[in-house]
């Protein structure tokens, strides 16, 4: 099956190891007064040029919002897709589900998918103001991209009355262009999440973890899509992190590790003297990325066992390093694999050959990363998806 490579754009230039600690611009459209893309433009025309397939708009309670950054991504690019994070209880389904069918018309057709995170983070559901339970949550979500499918299939208006929403009449004129729908993206590590994205997703999403916890965890999951009479892609989030020779590699590894940990104490010895402005916000202000350790206010059961496997050693199989995943508590994306482009391409075609048919990579240095990796590392991997095949 051909290999989806994904990115990741964001409003700024801004990371683990760059961009502001606490104060500055939020979106970056253009840069002062000089008429040139601003840093959403330019990164989002260098995954497009770079040959990824889409980019991940993200999602969080104090960021910009997701869906008129993914327009703007749209109009600024040719044939990049983009994969919007949608968090379910905000939006009525009915109406996230002409949302993306509009945007997918509008930017040259077909080019919107949706990923539907839950949340395991309480502090950040609630300053939206949803104050349901983990597991009513996912059950939540599961009603939603029921309602959201139906919504793109039904030929006549149709009534609903579920655990969460109610209809009369419901229906939408506007239909997602392909015949098959909008592709609907899906993560969670928990029992109620399994259940959920078995009956309802297109692509269970994983963060980065060994290759055993992976195989461990997809078994688990097709057992219970076999129960719902279904087939599902599954998808991986990596950090890579490249180098001419594997020492000038993992060298660069330890100066990120280094660099992040500086940040972190910086932001908070920064938010120390401002404790009133960031209450409540388990890290800076701006979200770029965790300070925080602590998982006892968590119900991210996929964070937790990132932490706890970042916190019994820093490398798994040959070269997936969790030393960034151990710093920052696990909080996002934060698993690399380090090594020489042919060395990163092939620890990723090992997630192919599982059945991991979706990459979402994302650098720690963001735009200049994505220019590299669309130069050196998707050709590779491309390449070697496509000799699998041929040999299966």
């Amino acid at each position: 099956m051909p290999v989806e490579i994904i990115g990741m754009v964001g409003t700024r230039d801004a990371s683990e190891i760059k961009g502001p600690l606490v104060d500055g611009p939020v979106v970056d459209w253009m840069d002062g007064l000089v008429i040139e893309p601003g840093y959403l433009e330019a990164i989002a025309r260098a995954h497009d040029e770079g040959g990824f397939d889409r980019v991940l708009v993200g999602y969080g309670a104090v960021a910009p919002e997701s869906w008129a950054v993914a327009n703007a991504v749209l109009h600024h690019t040719k044939r990049l897709k983009v994969m919007v994070a949608h968090r379910p209880g905000f939006t009525q389904p009915v109406v996230l589900a002409r949302m993306a069918a509009t945007l997918d018309h509008l930017t040259g057709g077909g080019r919107v998918a949706i990923h539907f995170i839950t949340g395991g983070d309480e502090a950040d559901q609630r300053r939206e103001g949803d104050f349901v339970p983990h597991d009513t949550r996912y059950r939540r979500t599961g009603e939603e991209m029921a309602i959201v499918r139906r919504i793109w299939s039904e030929d006549a208006p149709f009534d609903f009355e579920g655990e969460f929403f109610r209809y009369e009449s419901a229906f939408s004129s506007v239909k997602p262009v392909s015949p098959g729908g909008i592709p609907l993206y899906f993560a969670g590590a928990s029992v109620p999440a399994i259940d959920v994205g078995a009956a309802q997703a297109d692509v269970y999403a994983f963060w980065g973890e060994s290759r055993t916890a992976v195989a461990g965890r997809m078994e688990t999951i097709e057992l219970a899509a076999k129960k719902a009479g279904r087939t599902l892609r599954y998808s991986i989030s990596l950090r890579p992190i490249i180098g001419d020779t594997e020492i000038e590699a993992w060298e660069k590894a330890e100066w990120i590790a280094e660099k992040t940990a500086e940040r972190i104490a910086l932001a908070k010895e920064r938010m120390a003297g401002h404790a009133d402005s960031y209450k409540g916000l388990g890290g800076e202000r701006n979200a770029t990325f965790s300070v925080d350790r602590d998982t006892s206010g968590t119900t991210s059961v996929g964070r937790k066992r990132l932490i706890e496997m970042s916190a019994n050693q820093d490398v798994y199989d040959e070269r997936l390093w969790m030393k960034v995943a151990n710093l920052t508590g696990a909080a996002g994306n934060s698993t690399a694999l380090v090594g020489t482009p042919e060395q990163v391409a092939e620890a990723m075609l090992r997630y192919y050959d599982l059945g991991i048919t979706t990459l979402l990579l994302k650098g720690f240095d963001p735009l200049t990363d994505a220019i590299d990796f669309g130069q050196r590392l998707l050709p590779l991997i491309r390449e070697g998806a496509l000799k699998r095949d041929a040999s299966a």
